[in-house]
């Protein structure tokens, strides 16, 4: 009998209690987690992993997330995969930006781990 794997969901965040709160959240919620630290580190779990969803911060020291998102659209194993920015940097520019590098969904932050929950399942039931 064959079990279904949970979706895996990548959290990129550099500040280590959001990377927390969000995947012990997730995780208690049933899905695989994946954690980064910023940009790079980002796309090499998400080359490997093929993950459901990218959670992700944009002010991170390297690679920011604006050149990450960037990055994964311009990378075929990675273009397709949903984005959710969840970001301090929630000014009009910044969304903006955000949006032009390719991100499909904008969080401010703070944001409460049951809004992010609520947005990774309702994207999930549509894929």
């Amino acid at each position: 009998m064959k079990t279904e794997r949970a979706p895996l969901v990548l959290v990129v965040d550099d500040n280590e209690d959001n990377r927390d709160i969000y995947a012990t959240s997730l995780e208690h919620a049933g899905y695989e987690v994946e954690i980064a630290c910023e940009g790079a580190e980002a796309l090499s779990i998400a080359r490997r992993a093929h993950p459901a969803i990218i959670v992700m911060d944009l002010g991170m020291p390297g690679m920011d997330g604006w050149d990450a998102i960037a990055e994964l659209r311009a990378t075929i194993e990675t273009r397709d995969t949903y984005v959710i920015v969840v970001s301090g940097f929630a000014d009009t520019t910044s969304r903006k930006r955000a949006r032009d590098a390719g991100c499909d969904e904008f969080l401010a932050k703070p944001c409460l781990p049951k809004v992010l929950l609520e947005r990774v399942s309702k994207v999930l039931a549509k894929l």
